[in-house]
């Protein structure tokens, strides 16, 4: 297919040109609608400088359009997930601000841990912004929002919506992996699934905190068992204990 923007009665004078090869300098002609080119002299494949490949980063056709994505679009194309899936949760919790919060919290959280911990943070990130989204599905079919509910419908609802804004296989498959069981870690889990599972738990504890305070000491004790990494510890140490 062609894209509608690259289509050559747009184009004007200079649609044919040169680029030099970012590997061994030789010129490479292109023409305005080339997606990428090889180097006839290094065999370098390398992407069309003069192409605005903007519109790959969510265009649903952009492997069709170019091929094989390269792992620039793929990162911007990744990055600007999870802001149509903060979007997408929104819709779903519609006038629920307390849910919508607490995911956005959650989110919060789990970016910083997971930076810390050097996991994906598209995979963390996603999983974050829809780790409850079984729990409308939980109340209808089950009148429960506990959490084994939860994490029996959320796989499907989440999966709808990362079909919708064009995500990864691979990605939705971890994302649905990690909400099927996010409460309830295993003995070996990812970065991936732990970031999430330490923002969920500080969210939780800090919102436990605000209804019916604990004294510091118990307080405490608490932090110092229920996080999976360091740095989710660390994180509930600074905003649990600072003030007490």
């Amino acid at each position: 297919m062609q894209c509608p923007g690259q289509g050559s009665r747009y184009w004007k004078p200079g649609a044919i040109f040169e680029a030099k090869c970012p590997k061994c300098g030789s010129e490479v002609e292109f023409f305005k609608d080339d997606t990428n080119r090889t180097c006839k002299e290094c065999g370098y494949r390398f992407l069309n400088p003069d192409m605005d490949f903007g519109c790959a980063s969510y265009c649903q056709y952009a492997e069709q359009c170019i091929g094989n994505l390269p792992p620039e679009i793929i990162a911007k194309k990744e990055d600007l997930l999870k802001d149509r899936v903060a979007i997408e949760m929104k819709r779903y919790f519609k006038q629920d601000f307390k849910r919508i919060g607490h995911a956005t919290r959650v989110a919060r959280y789990a970016e910083h841990i997971g930076k810390a911990e050097q996991g994906n943070l598209a995979v963390i990130l996603t999983a974050a912004y829809l780790h409850d989204i079984g729990i409308k599905e939980a109340e209808r079919k089950h009148e429960s929002t506990a959490a084994r509910y939860q994490e029996e419908e959320g796989p499907t609802a989440a999966r709808e919506i990362l079909v919708r804004v064009g995500a990864r296989e691979e990605l939705i498959e971890e994302v649905c992996d990690i909400l099927a069981h996010h409460q309830h870690p295993g003995a070996q889990e990812t970065v991936n699934f732990k970031a999430v599972y330490d923002a969920d738990t500080l969210a939780n504890l800090e919102e436990k905190q605000k209804d019916a305070p604990v004294e510091p000491e118990k307080l405490t004790g608490i932090v110092e068992k229920s996080f999976l990494t360091e740095s989710g510890g660390n994180l509930a140490k600074k905003i649990l204990l600072s003030h007490n």
